[in-house]
């Protein structure tokens, strides 16, 4: 696979970017009446891009009758989480939970097409692997896109450089006991999940993450940058902003 680069003059322009390219993309696929499939991510760009999809849902409602543009029908529309803490929904540092309260509480999308991995905490790793299991019979056969934010260290999702979890592709969804950002427990799709998705989005802000950047470019090793992998496995639109 191949990446295109856009870069923007600020976080909130490249998320508004990344916010118009999933409405087209998801819009698209809806034309026939088919479902379509979008896995948001947690962070600052994620929440941010879900922000902006909240912008754009409203002002779709608020000139639909005169001037009809490009919008997602979020009756038919499915959401995942590309990761998650081990936390409630209720906790701040859910990931779930920071989208709701940014952009899926204010949309039309029925509550059970928001596939929770229903997290609360329990410190038990049996308990991790029975949800990791659970969630992996829930996901559908291709996501329409999948949103990733990029860490400083190039991680994606909860799949970190040099971690074993990235050599999980025998799983779709797999538990993460000792996760190098805390928390240390989480959930996370594995790549063999991430080579469902038709289309990638890297949202990669800020001069800390320019490193992250020059090894996505530079096709680096999955184990030095797991984003670069993603670039090898799904048609991937790469988004940079303030890297310098």
């Amino acid at each position: 696979m191949s990446f295109t680069h856009t870069d923007q003059p600020s976080l909130r322009e490249m998320c508004d970017y990344a916010a118009r390219a999933v409405v087209n993309t998801i819009a698209d696929v809806q034309q026939d009446g088919s479902p379509a499939h979008l896995v948001l991510t947690g962070g600052t760009a994620g929440i941010e891009t879900c922000r902006r999809l909240l912008a754009l849902h409203q002002a779709a409602e608020q000139q639909r009758e005169s001037f009809p543009i490009a919008a997602i029908n979020w009756q038919n529309t499915h959401v995942y989480f590309g990761d998650e803490r081990n936390v409630a929904v209720s906790h701040p540092d859910s990931n779930e939970g920071q989208a709701r309260e940014a952009l899926l509480d204010y949309v039309p999308i029925p509550a059970e097409n928001i596939h929770s991995y229903s997290l609360d905490g329990t410190p038990d790793e049996a308990y991790l692997e029975e949800k990791a299991q659970q969630y992996a019979e829930l996901l559908p056969e291709h996501f329409d896109v999948h949103l990733f934010g990029v860490g400083p260290d190039g991680h994606v999702n909860s799949l970190f450089p040099g971690h074993p979890v990235l050599a999980a592709r025998d799983s779709l969804v797999t538990a993460v006991t000792d996760s190098p950002k805390p928390p240390a427990q989480r959930l996370t799709l594995t790549f063999s999940a991430v080579e469902r998705a038709k289309k990638a989005i890297l949202l990669i802000s800020g001069a800390a993450k320019a490193e992250a950047f020059d090894n996505v470019s530079s096709d680096a090793a999955v184990e030095e940058c797991p984003a670069a992998e993603v670039t090898r496995l799904v048609s991937t639109e790469v988004l940079t902003s303030e890297l310098h």
